[in-house]
């Protein structure tokens, strides 16, 4: 029983801290993405990189396991539309999607953040929940508000070209989370 008290406990972090947490996941959801597409510019690969590495999900789940649930949730609804704002990507019919995803990204994250369970579990979780809810939010668009302007395929056409992306977010995430834990324990 008390492993699990353990388990639930809540490091509490600042609002302060949750929201420059929110806003730096913002930034990195604008900008790992262009390196992307730039790189893919260059060698003629054009959007295909940002769409099979899926560079915006990093940030966002990352500011959920670092600040919480809240921090998570609202980089993983803003930054995409901060994004098309700026760049006109990710594209308007998917932006609502893309959101959706990415806030259940962020807030799934940070409610397994003091969870004890290895990174890659909660990172297999994460991807779980958000890839289900995008495709629940596509099936609803399709067939509740009939909305014809985006097909079913979409669900299985974004993760078979994603799976490379979440091969990088299974090795990547928990590498850093690794290294930045460490780092705290070093500093105490």
């Amino acid at each position: 029983m008390s492993t699990l008290v353990r388990t639930i406990e809540k490091i509490r972090l600042t609002v302060k801290t949750q929201t420059a947490a929110a806003i730096a996941a913002i930034i990195g959801s604008v900008a790992v993405p262009q390196i992307f597409h730039a790189i893919g510019a260059v060698s003629g690969l054009g959007t295909a990189l940002g769409e099979t590495f899926l560079p915006m999900h990093l940030p966002i789940i990352l500011a959920g396991l670092l600040a919480g649930p809240y921090a998570g949730a609202f980089a993983g609804l803003f930054g995409p539309l901060v994004s098309f704002a700026l760049t006109g990507m990710p594209g308007q019919l998917m932006l609502p999607f893309i959101m959706t995803e990415l806030c259940i990204y962020g807030a799934s994250a940070g409610i397994l953040r003091n969870v004890k369970i290895p990174n890659i579990a909660k990172v297999l979780i994460v991807q779980t929940a958000g890839r289900t809810i995008r495709a629940a939010a596509v099936l609803f668009a399709v067939y509740a508000i009939g909305n014809e302007s985006i097909k079913i395929a979409v669900i299985w056409n974004s993760i078979l070209t994603g799976i490379p992306g979440l091969f990088l977010q299974w090795s990547l995430i928990p590498l850093l989370m690794y290294r930045i834990e460490n780092t705290k324990k070093h500093e105490q």
